[in-house]
């Protein structure tokens, strides 16, 4: 989720009801570490407690070096990421390629873990792939190594963001682990969240991808999980209000000039499959001022003010 998750989008997500939020990625290598885009990765301000930073990278020491570096940075939790299955990520023999090499997930994981003295947590995915699903070989290990709770997401490095996503392997996962499991893919609605925590017996879920656009999914399964009722559709009017809110956010975050760039996929997002949205997303994205995107916004959700809700 690099390029998503970013501070105003995880105070966003918590506000609506996440646990808990996990901020961008951040390379172990060095010389990655002093750039703009690192330092805002790395800024929280503001951001309610726990603080949790995902690290990735392929050498133990290096691993181990970012760890420290976040913590002083103010992480409260480290993740290990081992699931990203992007190519330029797994060319470098991180994220989800780690799981091919089992001995060299041991020895980062030791290495972290011994780096330092907050929580260390695993995110990583079923195997590398489908004909090696090693996923509850490398949980028995991390646990056994300190880690303090385990991310899976239902699908294999090979499979990426495609194929059916699968459960069983997670399930498997949780039944001979002694700590926490967090199931994740392709949970898009509170009924599927729950469905998935019934079946893997999950202690809870990871939303990536669904949120974007719709960070009101969060409050939606726990109320799902509270009363057993499906949640109401988000009004139209609470839906305007919380774009508007989260354009001016990017804008203080980035800047005036970046901020009207980054804006362009969020309202993307959240105005996806919405009467007119692809449209407006073409013009939208030629907009190069706060203001003129502000306006434009607000003129969309006049012309759909004949609904009452919106599909979120």
């Amino acid at each position: 989720m690099a390029g998503v998750t970013d501070l105003p989008f995880r105070r966003l997500c918590r506000q609506l009801g996440a646990g808990l939020v996990v901020g961008e990625m951040i390379a172990s290598n060095p010389d990655l570490r002093d750039t703009r885009k690192s330092r805002q990765r790395l800024d929280h301000s503001g951001e309610p407690e726990p603080v949790a930073v995902q690290i990735a990278g392929g050498d133990p020491q290096s691993m181990a070096d970012c760890a420290r570096f976040a913590v002083a940075n103010g992480a409260h939790i480290v993740d290990i990421n081992m699931g990203c299955p992007a190519k330029k990520v797994c060319n470098k023999a991180a994220g989800s390629a780690l799981m091919k090499d089992e001995p060299l997930v041991r020895d980062i994981i030791a290495a972290v873990v011994e780096s330092v003295d907050v929580p260390v947590t695993l995110k990583m995915r079923t195997g590398w792939d489908i004909d090696h699903r090693n996923a509850p070989v490398i949980a028995a290990m991390a646990e056994q190594l300190g880690i303090q709770s385990l991310a899976v997401h239902g699908r294999t490095r090979t499979c990426g963001y495609g194929n059916t996503v699968e459960y069983d392997t997670i399930r498997t996962v949780k039944q001979a682990a002694g700590i926490p499991v967090f199931a994740n893919g392709d949970i898009d609605s509170p009924r599927k969240a729950v469905e998935v925590m019934q079946y893997t017996g999950a202690d809870g879920v990871l939303i990536g991808r669904a949120a974007q656009g719709n960070p009101w999914i969060f409050r939606q399964i726990n109320e799902f999980l509270a009363t057993g009722q499906e949640p109401a559709a988000i009004p139209l009017n609470d839906v305007r209000e919380t774009l508007l809110s989260h354009l001016t956010a990017l804008y203080d975050f980035y800047g005036d000039y970046l901020g009207v760039r980054i804006a362009r996929k969020h309202v993307g997002w959240y105005l996806s499959g919405q009467p007119g949205g692809k449209d407006f997303r073409r013009s939208f994205n030629q907009l190069e001022s706060t203001g003129e995107q502000g306006e434009a916004v607000r003129q969309f959700f006049m012309k759909n003010g004949n609904a009452n809700t919106i599909a979120a």
